[in-house]
């Protein structure tokens, strides 16, 4: 039984001189090591006792990555208080303030890019006392401070009061809370998951059960740090092994820190890189876009390299067997001259990527093994904190979720609650020590997700015979046909977006129906293009139609006679669409900080035209309605 205090202290006593976090502010990426990180955090932690921070207060983190980001949680947790970890999308008039009412927020630290969402509403904060400002501000009101002004407290507070600061970190016990981490709340009021610093230890663990990070290893974190998959696996599980983490340097705005992403790659040189589904579909739209650009002759070559390496790796586990051997020699051939290439454009040292999110196309992760550096899938939620399975280099199955962790016991189970056996699907639970405490101050959802010790995931799966688990979507994201049968439609969703450069975005709908409709943000430019080479554009009756066709066209491959015939059901795919103009956002809400669908707001706002889909002419792609839309491409 540990916290996340001893794990910390153990690693800076095994890596003292290791590089523990690295941080570009000017020109170059600047490390500090395990000492010099602890040393900070002891200072820190001082200066929040003499602030009157006492055991089991919260204090929340506003920040985008940075050292400050890891040192402030060490900090917080060295007091025995608990850090309430906040996304920096969150809006201030009503996501973040009901986030640190509902936790009673004592204190923040907050970045200079977030100050003025806090500067808005800490009036009306009845709860909150001081903020603490990780950037310099023009000037501080009474309850307002510098991260400087905290540190210098800090040793001040030292010099007379070492035992305080040694008495509160002896004061933290396994079973304390660490964090309250908030779900994104897409569909009621967000809920705070309670997670202990064992939950977070054990997870650790567990994770370190499924692959070997050799301690000279860097990881550069794109992912924000409040959501769970990036705290655990791309903080605490690196310090487990004394290895390091780089932050993406943060730009004047949102756009400008994104565009920083592959310049620090090309600095830091990552080992293993953190992902989601959405991130992995951007770097795979820009690795074709480099490709496509160099010319039809070098696309040419990399398309037969990929059909070639795609059938020597079949799904990774069973990679060169029979007589897949002879493709070998070419192979390397291939690697040498192209995708050698790719993998420099990503530091040239990337071992693998880590894909969170349960729906990773089984198309990317051929793609990203293909080119050498493998997208191994895994699995997990927050409540859980967060990893529950994943492939790794020594065991792997494409399109998978992967293999459990160690020290976790998971069913699939029916309506009913019965055990079911291996290959049938119902909803995954999980037991074990990394499994939150319940809901802050929500008795009632806690008691509907934690029975008896189990975690009700909400998610449908099944385990394969070689003790793998695959992950099928959200049991509240299926869709019901008018005779009441339920599919998932989120790996048709994806499949459709991976599969063609035409369609970016896709919500599948039916509540009840006779038959499922789609709603589809096309891809402008690619159809921009494609009207250009025929000749014609957005504005004409020709261009419109043109367009409208393409798209349908790209759904139809999935429909008898097409080239992807009896990948899905034919009844689950769209028989009518709607083409949206605006793509679905963190702005208009449509998408979460998780970067998934919000489908509820999705269905509220185009209520209108998904009743207009179940028309007799919505069948027609190239309906009035379409053709208005696109022609104000």
């Amino acid at each position: 039984m540990t916290t996340i205090i001893d794990l910390f202290e153990n690693r800076v006593n095994k890596y003292p001189g290791n590089p523990l976090l690295w941080e570009k502010k000017t020109d170059t990426y600047e490390s500090l090591n395990y000492t010099e990180v602890r040393e900070k955090v002891r200072i820190l932690a001082a200066g929040l006792l003499n602030l009157k921070i006492k055991k089991g207060d919260r204090v929340a983190l506003l920040s985008e990555g940075r050292n400050y980001w890891v040192i402030s949680e060490l900090a917080i947790l060295y007091t025995g208080a608990i850090n309430v970890p906040l996304s920096v999308k969150l809006d201030a008039g009503t996501e973040l303030k009901f986030r640190l009412e509902h936790s009673g927020t004592k204190m923040i630290f907050v970045s200079g890019s977030q100050s003025k969402k806090i500067k808005q509403i800490k009036n009306n904060l009845p709860d909150l006392e001081l903020i603490i400002y990780l950037d310099p501000q023009d000037e501080y009101d009474s309850n307002e401070i510098s991260i400087e002004e905290a540190f210098r407290l800090g040793e001040n507070f030292l010099k007379t009061n070492i035992a305080d600061v040694e008495n509160a970190i002896l004061s933290v016990k396994p079973v304390d809370l660490a964090n309250i981490s908030y779900t994104s709340g897409t569909t009621a009021d967000p809920k705070g998951i309670m997670l202990t610093h064992r939950n977070y230890t054990a997870n650790v663990e567990q994770a370190c059960s499924l692959m070997f990070i050799p301690e000279h290893y860097k990881t550069l974190l794109i992912l924000p740090l409040d959501h769970s998959f990036a705290h655990t696996a791309g903080i605490y599980s690196f310090i487990a092994y004394g290895a390091s983490i780089a932050f993406v340097q943060s730009g004047k705005t949102a756009i400008e820190s994104l565009k920083n992403i592959p310049v620090n790659i090309n600095e830091i040189k990552p080992n293993i890189l953190l992902s989601v589904p959405a991130l992995a579909n951007n770097f795979k739209k820009n690795i074709e876009k480099g490709i496509s650009e160099k010319g039809p002759k070098v696309e040419k070559l990399f398309n037969t390299a990929l059909k070639l390496a795609y059938s020597y790796n079949n799904d990774g586990f069973n990679k060169g067997k029979g007589l897949h051997f002879v493709k070998k020699p070419l192979l390397k051939l291939f690697d040498k001259i192209l995708f050698s290439k790719i993998r420099a454009g990503f530091g040239g040292e990337l071992d693998f990527f880590i894909g969170g999110g349960a729906l990773l196309d089984i198309e990317i992760q051929r793609f990203f093994y293909a080119i050498g550096m493998p997208m191994f899938q895994g699995y997990g939620l927050s409540e859980s904190a967060p990893i529950i399975s994943s492939n790794a280099k020594t065991k792997h199955k494409l399109g998978s979720s992967g293999f459990l962790v160690k020290n976790l016991e998971l069913k699939i189970i029916d309506d009913n609650n019965n055990e079911l056996p291996v290959g049938q699907k119902g909803e995954i639970i999980v037991k074990g020590e990394n499994v939150m405490a319940g809901y802050w101050k929500n008795e009632k959802a806690t008691a509907e997700t934690l029975k008896n010790g189990w975690l009700y995931t909400g998610d449908m799966g099944y385990m394969d015979k070689d003790g793998f688990l695959y992950v099928l979507g959200r049991f509240k994201s299926l869709l019901i046909a008018n005779d009441g049968e339920k599919y998932s439609p989120e790996s048709i969703e994806e499949t459709l977006i991976q599969h063609s450069k035409y369609i970016d975005q896709c919500m599948l709908y039916n509540n009840q129906n006779p038959y499922t409709v789609g709603l589809i943000v096309p891809n402008k430019e690619a159809l921009r293009k494609y009207l250009k080479e025929n000749n014609t554009d957005f504005e004409t009756d020709k261009g419109q139609e043109l367009a409208l066709k393409k798209i349908q066209s790209e759904i139809d491959e999935y429909k008898k006679g097409g080239k992807h015939e009896g990948m899905f059901t034919e009844r689950w795919l769209p028989a009518a669409i709607a083409v949206i103009g605006e793509p679905f956002s963190e702005e208009n809400k449509m998408i979460n900080s998780t970067l998934k669908m919000v489908r509820g707001k999705i269905v509220e706002y185009y209520k209108i035209r998904i009743d207009n889909l179940y028309q007799p002419e919505a069948k027609d792609i190239c309906n009035h309605q379409n053709k208005n839309i696109v022609s104000k491409f």
